[in-house]
């Protein structure tokens, strides 16, 4: 007998959206620590333990807003990680030295973003840095001493580069430059006090899909994922001094998505490809056994997440679509795996759902991918006249993509069914289909979400009058769009740093996105001569056609979809007596990095679909209680 739905236990939220348990796991490059991000004091921080002991302790101090990007410095004397100021995006570089708990701030600049470019065990006390330091539209290259802090200079941005290769030794010898039409050009030099000169031109038609990854050790090749002369990105090895390019992996329709690459010959090793589902093709036949070995040992899809500089131990995470992301030692030499943890094991206390893959058909002919999530409890024939959320991702040039998503087990646990689709102009198919999404925000890519919410309505049990539009970034911005262009189609919706108006938003990109600016007007639209025509796809401007009730959230230091964007759609509602919500997140930027943020905002969201759709609610606990 089918467990009605009410009786299906509350997954709460701070289990889905409070942060984890333990995440991230990385070991020292000679194998003897384990480090890992955990709360301390309710803030994400940087723990370590030897490995074999149960000495973990905290290394860092953070009290707002949390630690998640960090690596092992290769001395295996410090870790390193990023932070920046309440959400503002201009990322410093920490280092905390493990033997005496030091901290330093190698990048101390105000407004100044630290970019990670390499670093390689063969310099173990170095690091390439960039910095936007002298010019804040671009990032120059700095080597940095981490014992001293001391940097130097090696390249300087002529003001086009957007982003720069180093070979083997640390020597800046590649670099991608962008054109005023839009295209990049794989600029390459032979020594660093060689001319530059151009290697590959991508038209606009590859720029999305191709870029370098890395020199071979000789320093004679360059690896690239690369569309040119393909609809996906293949991997390629590009002869520097013939410029022949041999194809090493390749799929007509899906793009390369992740390299596995040998830490000392710095040969590819292997390549995934995302399709449904992660799918790995090995290159090289030393890992094989290995490969065949992860694959078999969980029906999660794995990822190998860090290694030691022997090669002798591999720190493996599975993510599957039902459970917590569980991560694990894994012994070469014995072929053995050890658990370590699982990100959120609370999880495993409540019923979760499954992610389907489905594929679509749009209205003019292309074939749309994405996932739909239903109650863990409800049995096929029991799919009908359900309430649906559409899920809408961010970028856009980007992709859902199967595994654990907090989000889809939410709502799938309140009662609603969850749809994720792949529109047009998302990433991971190729370039044909990334490319129908040009010019069409508001446009084409629209259509996609309401084809995918007609087959759900054809094919999976939802009710034409209880359809939900949700989404952050590009996916608030489809929200705006569903309440503003066709809100016959949505019972509410729900927008997250979302921009309202295509205008102000290409006008208000932080500065150091100027070497992609051309390209984003080639793809939207450009404010100087096409405004009335942005002006047609922004939902600022259609304020007058909503009929439904929308409720809208901003972080205030937001860089990319600034302030501005919520403020002006929310003036615009008042005035207009429209029904609708407004959060404002004074301490964040593009996102919610603080669990209480996280709970304010998804207890908010919940509250409001229960009201629009009839879902389930879980009551907010007292201000004392709430998490920190």
């Amino acid at each position: 007998m089918t467990v009605e739905h009410s009786e299906v236990p509350l997954i709460p939220r701070s289990v889905l959206f409070g942060n984890p348990e333990r995440i991230s796991p990385k070991l020292s490059p000679d194998g003897r620590y384990l480090a890992y991000i955990a709360p301390d004091e309710g803030v994400l921080n940087v723990w370590v333990r030897s490995v074999g002991a149960e000495d973990d302790r905290a290394i860092t101090r953070d009290r707002d807003r949390g630690i998640r990007q960090y690596f092992w410095a290769q001395d295996n004397a410090r870790l390193l990680y990023l932070q920046d100021t309440g959400g503002n995006e201009n990322w410093r570089l920490y280092g905390i030295e493990l033997a005496t708990g030091i901290k330093t701030d190698y990048t101390p600049y105000d407004m100044v973003q630290a970019q990670v470019l390499q670093r390689d065990k063969r310099f173990p006390h170095e690091l390439l840095i960039a910095l936007n330091l002298d010019n804040v539209q671009v990032h120059d290259v700095y080597r940095l001493d981490l014992r001293n802090g001391e940097m130097t200079k090696i390249a300087e941005n002529p003001g086009n580069i957007m982003g720069w290769v180093a070979d083997a030794e640390f020597n800046v010898r590649a670099a991608v430059a962008a054109q005023p039409d839009g295209t990049m050009e794989l600029i390459y030099r032979e020594t660093t006090d060689s001319d530059w000169r151009g290697l590959i031109q991508w038209g606009m038609e590859d720029t999305l899909n191709s870029s370098p990854s890395h020199f071979s050790k000789d320093g004679e090749f360059l690896y690239l994922l690369d569309s040119k002369n393909a609809n996906a990105a293949r991997l390629t090895k590009l002869n520097l001094d013939t410029a022949e390019a041999e194809v090493l992996a390749e799929d007509s329709r899906y793009d390369a998505s992740g390299l596995f690459v040998d830490q000392d010959t710095y040969d590819v090793q292997a390549v995934c490809f995302t399709r449904a589902r992660e799918e790995w093709q090995v290159l090289d036949q030393s890992v094989k056994k290995d490969f065949d070995f992860l694959e078999q040992y969980s029906e999660g899809d794995f990822s190998i997440v860090n290694r030691d500089d022997a090669d002798a131990t591999w720190l493996v995470a599975y993510d599957l679509d039902h459970g917590p992301i569980s991560y694990y030692a894994y012994s070469r030499a014995e072929q053995q795996m050890m658990f370590l943890f699982e990100h959120q094991p609370a999880l495993k206390q409540y019923p979760l759902s499954r992610m389907e893959p489905v594929t679509i058909q749009s209205r003019d002919g292309l074939t749309l991918e994405g996932y739909i999530t239903y109650p863990a409890e409800l049995e096929t024939s029991q799919r009908q006249n359900l309430p649906l959320v559409l899920n809408v991702h961010g970028g856009p040039w980007w992709r859902d993509t199967w595994g654990y998503h907090p989000e889809a087990q939410w709502l799938a646990n309140r009662g609603y069914v969850c749809m994720q689709v792949n529109y047009r102009g998302s990433t991971g198919y190729g370039k044909e289909f990334l490319n129908a999404g040009d010019r069409e925000w508001g446009g084409r890519m629209h259509d996609d979400l309401i084809d995918a919410v007609e087959w759900a309505i054809a094919n999976g049990g939802v009710a034409r009058d209880k359809v939900a539009i949700y989404g952050g970034s590009y996916g608030g911005y489809a929200a705006l769009v569903g309440a503003t262009f066709t809100p016959d189609v949505f019972r509410c919706a729900v927008d997250m740093v979302g921009p309202s108006s295509l205008i102000t938003l290409i006008e208000s990109f932080p500065p150091y996105w100027s070497t992609m600016l051309d390209n984003f007007k080639r793809r939207v639209g450009d404010p100087e001569t096409e405004a009335e025509f942005l002006q047609s796809r922004s939902p600022l401007f259609k304020v007058d056609q909503i009929q439904i009730p929308l409720l809208v959230a901003q972080g205030a230091n937001d860089p990319r979809v600034t302030l501005r964007e919520a403020e002006q759609i929310v003036e615009a509602l008042r005035e207009k007596g429209l029904d609708h919500e407004y959060l404002l997140f004074e301490d964040e930027g593009h996102g919610l990095a603080k669990p209480a943020n996280r709970m304010r905002f998804y207890a908010a969201v919940e509250r409001f679909l229960a009201n629009q759709l009839g879902g389930r609610f879980e009551p907010e606990a007292p201000v004392s209680e709430s998490a920190e």
